[in-house]
């Protein structure tokens, strides 16, 4: 059998998740685990596994990056998002697979002559990967990634599509929801700052309509979701693109209502209102007396020196992710839900995050190493096989629902 050699970029809260799982992999004989932290190479000692080795990385050196790449079975990027284009790039010039958590495009650019540039440089990366015989494998994580795997099954199902609703949330278990803002942080905290910035487009009466980065928590497009499990409704707000996605189910121009939401608990959307407009999120730097901060950075500070935004060793959070989809089935009106609901470990200590995070971003990398993914250039997670990747997630503990019910013609969430 041959012995696989893996380069994971990454050893924040998600990648720690990913390394476990890779460290149960038999075939794999070589793991090297990168991050920016000093510490990284004596933690990777520590853990007594004489196929891990850690390396500290400065990803912003293109030539770091591939010389670290250079003879990898396959790349694992579980770096900050803004790394995710540059690491693709490395990766098509090295010629080495690559899986990443996160979206290629940056979905938080505004300026359209840029959002323009990085999608003609996907393309090349795309046009290169594919001569090189190589895969890249973008948006495999939980949202995305679990979300467009669950979206792409229950839309198969369908005659016709007429109503896709989304949704991909991290968020402390009700009795752990217990601060101010009612929530804990799981992942990088400056990206949490910067997802609550982003412009959405969601469609309704088969019409694009778009929500400015301002105002995505704004009453006017939010909306309640009341599941039993939950202990209590959740408040849920627009979370990306919905036109891009349409286009990538073949939706575009005929299904009539679809969005993608995020969901926290009642009260979270009137506070990050409030911090958006008044200018809380923004990464431009401002004058602090002798220094330049951005709001993003100092609110992230703020956050991570309080205790309270911040999971105790009994404290569990939730991971949802679902799809909704209404329609016409078998020539009947129909609704059919497919739906994961994971909790944190508490005898790892892996957050639900983490696992539906780190777990899938291993899983991708095995599947890509044993060939069950073959399919070359940059490839999105609804292209994976949906039994195969059921079956590895539910070995891991997380398991998929299916419920179908008649469709009441009701096509908002």
């Amino acid at each position: 059998m041959k012995q696989w050699r893996v380069v994971q970029l990454g050893y924040g809260m998600q990648g720690q998740a990913c390394l476990v799982d890779l460290r149960k992999a038999a075939n794999i004989g070589e793991i090297l685990v990168a991050d920016s932290q000093p510490s990284i190479v004596e933690a990777m000692k520590a853990l007594g596994d004489p196929r891990v080795r850690g390396v500290q990385l400065d990803a912003t050196n293109d030539e770091a990056l591939a010389n670290i790449m250079q003879g990898a079975d396959v790349v694992i990027e579980l770096l900050p998002g803004l790394f995710a284009l540059k690491v693709a790039r490395v990766a098509a010039r090295v010629g080495v697979n690559l899986v990443s958590t996160m979206y290629l495009l940056n979905p938080g650019e505004q300026d359209p002559v840029k959002r323009q540039a990085q999608k003609q440089e996907l393309a090349e990366i795309d046009a290169i990967m594919r001569s090189r015989g190589k895969t890249i494998l973008e948006e495999f994580g939980m949202d995305p990634g679990i979300d467009l795997v669950l979206g792409r099954k229950a839309l198969d199902e369908f005659d016709e599509v007429h109503a896709f609703h989304s949704y991909g949330a991290g968020f402390p278990e009700k009795s752990a929801a217990n601060n101010p803002i009612h929530y804990k942080f799981t992942w990088s905290i400056i990206g949490v700052m910067r997802s609550y910035l982003r412009p959405a487009v969601v469609i309704k009466d088969g019409k694009e309509v778009q929500v400015p980065a301002d105002e995505m928590f704004a009453p006017q497009n939010t909306h309640i979701l009341d599941l039993p499990e939950m202990g209590g409704p959740l408040e849920c707000f627009p979370n990306g693109d919905s036109s891009h996605f349409a286009g990538i189910f073949g939706l575009k121009g005929s299904v009539r209502s679809m969005g993608r939401y995020i969901c926290r608990w009642p009260g979270h959307a009137a506070f990050w209102s409030v911090m958006a407009k008044c200018g809380f999120l923004s990464d431009e730097p401002l004058q602090v007396g002798d220094v330049k901060v951005a709001p993003t950075a100092f609110c992230a500070s703020l956050f991570s020196s309080r205790k309270e935004f911040f999971y105790g060793p009994k404290e569990r959070d939730i991971a949802l992710i679902r799809a909704d989809v209404r329609g016409i089935r078998q020539g009947k009106p129909t609704q059919v839900i497919y739906q994961i609901i994971d909790y944190r470990d508490l005898d790892t200590g892996l957050t639900a995050m983490q696992r539906t995070v780190g777990f899938p971003a291993s899983i991708g990398a095995q599947m890509i190493l044993d060939g069950r993914i073959a399919a070359k250039g940059v490839l999105s997670p609804a292209m994976v096989d949906f039994d195969q990747y059921m079956k590895e997630l539910a070995q891991r503990g997380i398991r998929m629902t299916r419920t179908e019910m008649a469709w009441d013609g009701r096509l908002e969430p």
